[in-house]
């Protein structure tokens, strides 16, 4: 028996928990145990020379680093039949009876495409990683990673937080997040930053740059009523991919193996930064605006003891269901058991790709985040007071206000307090 071991995508806190407690757990079963570099790139290839033996004294204490001793891509074997097809040779040439993978939605399609084209010789299991937290656990389960990237990104903020009081400005963070909020809204929350904007709350698509824009003035002239000219925004990356793509002159940014636009080529942030600024120029107001990118700090950062267990778990998970003779699944915690969630149910049926998870805007949770941000509200129009004084910091007329900003009060999210 012989278990290969990759990681594809991108970093997240706590890969090398995984792959030291697989290994060992994997040469304590009886297996021998391989490590292969870069994902799926080389053996797309047909190439065998990035492949080597790992042993217990190799991973024995890498659990406490951030990044991946493995390396990582996100080279794509279903792209094309031919290099799944090579993929299939190359692991046979290696002898591999059992492959690991861990990584996030692309991944784990990728890992049901080899299991599924090996006709059963190959068993393969995936242990789900993201930071974006958007993969379909059950129990609302996080991804591992994505408590150390709330963790280290609460930090940032903070710190950023005491920066625009110090400073009176306001900043523009753009949190990581492709396809779903979960990043941006835990940073938010945890750090009790003015404002947060995810994808989720916008289900009309395309969603125009001006709609952004009116939540983020809105809260800006709300914190000038209420004598603060300082706070902090949070935008989830994803929101960019909501926007009308000539709008945001997009349509040769480079796309990666996927076919994900690469959002931090977009400068999402400084594009909103440049809206607002130049929205509040015409009212008369200056106000220094920052954009900033969070991700790349968060994601080789070392994983907290929350990450540092739940991996060493999921290592040891994965390598007893293939040594039990399992196979098309991937490893989740349910309750105080690791158990594997068939590939077939964790598959959206139209597309037959890995269902992502989304934040469910309609929770409690959810509730409790929206009132405690700095947004404009239905009592900000119902109080005559209030929108008489939100019109003056504006420099227009009540009616005018209401006019432009009214649409914002009768957001089916917001729950009366």
């Amino acid at each position: 028996m012989r278990l290969a071991i990759m990681v594809g995508g991108g970093p997240a806190p706590g890969i090398n928990g995984v792959i030291g407690a697989a290994t060992i757990e994997a040469i304590n079963r009886g297996f021998e145990v391989v490590g292969l570099y870069d994902g799926f790139q080389w053996l797309m290839k047909g190439d065998t020379s990035h492949a080597e033996p790992l042993k217990i004294s190799d991973v024995s204490r890498i659990h406490f680093e951030g990044g991946s001793i493995l390396r990582t891509s996100r080279a794509n074997p279903t792209k094309n039949p031919s290099d799944l097809q090579t993929v299939i040779q190359t692991l046979r040439s290696l002898n591999i009876t059992h492959l690991v993978t861990i990584g996030g939605d692309d991944t784990a399609y990728s890992a049901r495409r080899v299991c599924e084209a090996s006709d059963g010789t190959i068993k393969v299991a995936h242990v789900p990683k993201t930071i974006d937290n958007d993969l379909p656990l059950p129990g609302g389960y996080s991804t591992f990673g994505f408590q150390t990237a709330r963790h280290v990104g609460t930090e940032i903020v903070q710190t950023i937080m005491t920066d625009a009081k110090t400073t009176s400005r306001w900043y523009f963070l753009v949190a990581m997040g492709r396809s779903a909020g979960h990043l941006a809204l835990g940073i938010s929350v945890a750090a009790g930053a003015t404002v947060c904007l995810i994808p989720e709350e916008f289900p009309e698509r395309p969603v125009t740059l001006d709609a952004l824009c009116d939540v983020l003035e809105g809260s800006i002239l709300k914190r000038l009523a209420m004598a603060r000219s300082y706070g902090v925004a949070i935008l989830a990356e994803g929101l960019a991919e909501l926007l009308d793509p000539n709008s945001l002159g997009v349509a040769d940014v480079e796309r990666d193996e996927h076919g994900h636009v690469r959002l931090a080529e977009i400068e999402f942030g400084r594009m909103v930064k440049d809206r607002v600024r130049a929205r509040l120029k015409a009212r008369g107001i200056t106000l220094t605006i920052v954009d900033k990118d969070i991700g790349y700090e968060l994601r080789c950062a070392p994983p907290i003891p929350f990450d540092q267990e739940y991996t060493r778990q999921l290592g040891y998970g994965v390598a007893k269901f293939l040594a039990s003779g399992g196979s098309g699944g991937m490893m989740s915690r349910q309750g105080d058991r690791i158990l594997a969630i068939p590939f077939e149910e964790i598959a959206d049926p139209t597309t037959g790709r890995t269902r992502i998870r989304y934040v469910d805007v309609r929770a409690e949770v959810y509730e409790v985040a929206r009132h405690y941000m700095i947004r404009l509200a239905p009592q900000d129009f119902e109080n005559p007071l209030k929108l008489a004084r939100l019109a003056e910091v504006a420099q227009t007329h009540p009616s005018e206000f209401a006019r432009q900003f009214g649409h914002l009060a009768r957001d089916p999210l917001i729950v009366p307090a």
